[in-house]
């Protein structure tokens, strides 16, 4: 198989930064591409690391093959609902728009379980929409990860996001058949769903947490 150009944007957040470790190790990418708005504590044979600022992004600069876009914030640090969908809404779209007119063949999009267009939950909405138009521009293949509270690392302390994941964990193992989706996830779990979705025959559109987490095991049972 001939090896494939990857291009990451949101490498500095939970899933991206494991979802970038994967990249680098795996064996159908000999480049990897990073969009960042700041330098990256890693250098890597594979690894080409591009300062951007994502309001000025014209073009990708060259062809790439699988797009993984894990960008994402929240309201509190976007500052208000007009920035947080400029990064989870207006960033993935133009990203993909550039991968259609480049010839990008997948879009991997990190959204959220309960993503809804017609939502009520502002939240919500943005990753529904966010959904429907990436799904709209026609790219041959976008798969949209819909994972649930997340576990892992974080660089920055958010004292309500500790306690979902504090609740997550207690009652998980009550969420069975159709709850098993709401179960908490690692953020590892995410991203090696998202190189397995790229690299196998996954059907496109969303996937669910419960849905994630079992590609995640194909993934780590392939190696």
């Amino acid at each position: 198989m001939m090896a494939k150009h990857a291009l990451l944007a949101g490498a500095s957040g939970l899933v991206g930064e494991r979802c970038l470790a994967r990249l680098l190790d795996h064996a159908a990418y000999d480049r990897v591409t990073v969009f960042s708005r700041r330098p990256l504590a890693l250098s890597h044979a594979k690894l080409r690391v591009e300062l951007v600022d994502f309001n000025g992004i014209q073009a990708l600069g060259e062809r790439c093959d699988d797009i993984f876009c894990c960008l994402g914030t929240t309201i509190k640090t976007a500052g208000s609902q007009q920035a947080f969908r400029r990064v989870d809404h207006d960033y993935p779209l133009m990203l993909a728009e550039l991968g259609k007119v480049e010839g990008a063949r997948q879009f991997v999009l990190v959204s959220a379980l309960g993503a809804d267009a017609q939502s009520r939950v502002f939240y919500s909405r943005v990753k529904g929409e966010t959904e429907r138009d990436i799904a709209a521009i026609g790219l041959p293949k976008v798969v949209f990860m819909r994972p649930s509270i997340l576990l892992g690392e974080r660089h920055q302390r958010r004292p309500a996001e500790r306690a979902g994941i504090f609740l997550g964990k207690l009652i998980a193992p009550l969420l069975l058949g159709r709850l098993r989706k709401y179960r908490p996830i690692h953020a590892d779990e995410v991203a090696a769903a998202m190189l397995y979705a790229a690299n196998h025959e996954v059907r496109p559109g969303p996937i669910d947490s419960d849905e994630i987490a079992r590609l995640a095991q194909q993934e780590d049972a392939g190696k």
